[in-house]
């Protein structure tokens, strides 16, 4: 491999402006909403060229998009505490931290407005919930796998994070440890 050829290292400079760009956007986006900033007032905010992030995303919709799907695709890793009262009970407070952290309901509220924007944000919307459930089954299946009997991964959808995501939505916030954990005590 000659010097021209070579590969990016991780964590790099490209992961550092990645990660410079992506907080510029969250910070827009708690600060004006969707759709009111300019991809010059993200490089701004990033300290990078307006051509770094036309070269890297194309244009500001497939940013939001980037942006919504590595955040909320980042966040609540799947647990395996032996149980799946455990996993739930792990999994849903680590969600209720997330969605209620401080960048936690501008990254919500992205990814809902992605999501009735054209054909890319309803493709985004779409990989959004395929992952989401892709981890909740995960979950799902080393319960069952365990001799555990499971729900459905629509069902700990609809009792433990859409009751959430609409109390952050809705400004009903903090969500106490004590009603995370009844979300999941109902479910099961």
């Amino acid at each position: 491999m000659n010097e021209r050829q070579q590969a990016r290292r991780p964590g790099g400079r490209s992961a550092r402006v990645g990660a410079e760009v992506h907080q510029a956007v969250t910070d827009l986006i708690s600060e004006r909403g969707y759709g009111n900033f300019t991809v010059g007032e993200v490089s701004a905010r990033a300290g990078v060229a307006d051509s770094s992030i036309y070269r890297r995303w194309g244009n500001l919709e497939t940013l939001l998009t980037d942006v919504a799907l590595t955040r909320l695709n980042a966040q609540s890793p799947m647990p395996d505490t032996g149980s799946l009262a455990g996993d739930l009970r792990t999994y849903a407070a680590n969600v209720a931290r997330e969605i209620t952290g401080p960048d936690g309901l501008a990254v919500v509220r992205l990814a809902v407005a992605l999501s009735g924007n054209g054909q890319q944000g309803l493709k985004a919307g779409d990989d959004l919930r395929a992952e989401r459930m892709r981890q909740l089954q995960t979950m799902l299946d080393r319960a069952c796998e365990r001799g555990e009997q499971a729900p459905d991964a629509f069902t700990v959808l609809d009792h433990i994070l859409a009751p959430m995501y609409i109390r952050v939505l809705f400004g009903m916030v903090p969500l106490a440890p004590d009603y995370v954990d009844g979300l999941v005590d109902r479910l099961l």
